[in-house]
């Protein structure tokens, strides 16, 4: 029976396991443009630094650091670009007209508003109105939040000036208050296109995009749980499951073979609810499905995900008996809720 079940997983493996690779092999390869929008001194710079964790954009005290319109690059991901601009309000007609050629072609745009001086300004209400006719993937960014009062009245007066149609992000540069709040708005987005593996590896701190990951491929897999359907087999959680180690292997720049993920997936199964009982439920033998349900393949998903990460994360070997416990306590804790 476990030969039999190790044959069933291979097989599922070898239809989804290269398209997972091809996959996100292809996601890597794209390009990923993000704009830096607003008036001189908004911290665009020192923002962007905090963000990836490391100092990709020059800063200086003085207003107007910034002079041309030119991408930062992160070394080993040269296809990520992040377009920092001199400013809205700068003097020279051509960098606010190559500002807007960005815009154009930018996944997600950043638009900085200095809550420490005059909020949306005038020629800030203008230049914002400009850049919504050509994009509408915007994030409006309320910076230095450290140096103001009452920001929620100030994020009320951003809404209302926007007819409530983008979100507001209070931040501070200075402190690094709400900046993980910033990278997920922006993972939010860019997981739409398909693109937010590429913004995950360019910041240094991975673990809040691989938590989001593994908590929606467990959602996932409890819904595929629930939903048994007549004759089906290990396929759909297993792609699901593959698609989630291969993009944590990515993310953490580990290499990942097709045994080793195969490895991954039946161990695991063994150390949570045992292999015959896995292989009936994903088949959903009459009276199976019930068994097993969503809470068992939503556990189990998420006990490998997080085994994963933390083997990753700790460079280690993954550890299988932890994967189990884990699972114990996740199965526990969905059937309380």
């Amino acid at each position: 029976m476990v030969k039999e079940f190790e044959d069933e997983v291979m097989r599922a493996m070898d239809k989804v396991f290269e398209d997972e690779m091809k996959k996100v092999s292809d996601t890597l390869e794209q390009d990923l443009l993000i704009s830096l929008i607003g008036e001189v001194n908004a911290g665009k710079s020192t923002t962007v630094n905090k963000i990836i964790g490391e100092d990709i954009a020059s800063t200086n005290p003085m207003p107007g650091e910034t002079v041309s319109v030119d991408p930062y690059n992160i070394r080993g991901l040269e296809n990520i670009k992040f377009m920092d601009t001199p400013g809205l309000n700068d003097p020279n007609d051509e960098n606010p007209k190559k500002t807007l050629e960005f815009v154009q072609q930018s996944d997600v745009v950043l638009f900085f508003l200095n809550a420490a001086g005059t909020v949306f300004s005038d020629s800030e209400k203008q230049k914002f109105a400009e850049i919504e006719k050509h994009n509408k993937d915007i994030l409006i960014v309320l910076n230095k939040i450290d140096a103001a009062e009452d920001i929620p009245s100030i994020i009320k007066f951003i809404k209302g000036h926007t007819n409530n149609k983008y979100k507001v992000i209070p931040v501070s540069s200075k402190t690094e208050e709400n900046l993980d709040l910033l990278k997920k708005e922006i993972l939010l987005l860019l997981e739409k296109k398909g693109k937010d593996l590429l913004f995950a590896k360019s910041m240094k701190e991975k673990s809040s995009a691989a938590t989001r990951w593994i908590v929606g491929a467990g959602v996932s897999a409890g819904i595929i749980g629930a939903s048994p359907i007549p004759g089906s087999d290990v396929l759909p959680l297993t792609t699901l499951q593959v698609g989630l180690i291969v993009k944590l292997s990515n993310l953490y720049d580990k290499p990942l073979t097709k045994k080793a993920a195969k490895d991954m997936i039946v161990i695991t199964a063994t150390q949570t609810i045992g292999h015959t009982l896995y292989r009936q439920a994903l088949k959903f033998v009459p009276g199976a499905g019930s068994i097993i349900g969503g809470t068992v393949a939503s556990s189990m998903t998420l006990a490998l995900g997080y085994g994963v990460k933390y083997a990753y994360e700790n460079n280690m070997a993954i550890d299988y008996e932890m994967i189990g416990s884990l699972y114990d306590k996740l199965k526990k804790k969905e059937k309380n809720a």
